[in-house]
């Protein structure tokens, strides 16, 4: 396994750097049509890089970041809440937030059923979700996942096509935009 509490500095460091400008703009015409002050998570998101993206694009959101790894946590920039959790069992109420981000976070989630339980669980009615992952349909997205498969990490990375089709069935409507070797889901919940 990667030991994720002890590296907080290399993801602050060098965690916004690997992000496309493409992904940084897809990520704003997501947030823009929020409400004011809306409420957002992300979740996996370690030092909150996801959120410091959000905060660029709209400065009113209320942002928490969830994630197993509390050492991450003392790189997080204060306007960002932070809460000790893993994807599977999110310690929220239902229905809590407008919105939920994964920035290269959902292959690490060791059981994405319950993830995406979780997910639709905590998402307000008609709450939006944007994930950002590694295409395993590249040859960057296959060295990716058979490297962290070799440091003993779950590996649950998805074609884009694969993982829009598993969010249908949780109940959302769901569309994808690749960025090279990389992709963006935007997804919301119909209920």
């Amino acid at each position: 396994m990667i030991p994720f509490n002890h590296l907080g500095w290399i993801f602050k460091t060098f965690g916004p750097v690997i992000y496309p400008q493409s992904v940084r703009v897809s990520l704003c015409d997501f947030l823009e049509p929020l409400k004011l002050h809306a409420t957002v998570l992300d979740v996996g998101g370690g030092t909150g890089v996801m959120c410091e993206f959000a905060h660029t694009c709209r400065d009113d959101l209320n942002l928490t970041v969830v994630d197993p790894a509390e050492g991450m946590f003392k790189y997080a920039k204060t306007y960002v809440k932070t809460q000790k959790g893993s994807a599977e069992a999110l310690p929220f109420e239902d229905n809590s937030f407008d919105i939920l981000l994964m920035g290269e976070a959902l292959h690490h989630f060791k059981d994405i059923e319950k993830a995406l339980k979780e997910t639709s669980r905590v998402l307000k009615k008609n709450g939006s979700l944007f994930i950002y992952d590694f295409d395993v349909n590249t040859f960057r997205g296959k060295s990716i996942c058979t490297a962290e498969k070799l440091l003993g990490e779950p590996g649950n990375f998805f074609e884009p096509e694969a993982l829009r089709i598993l969010l249908e069935s949780y109940g959302f409507s769901a569309g994808f935009k690749q960025h090279g070797w990389r992709y963006t889901m935007h997804a919301q919940l119909k209920r």
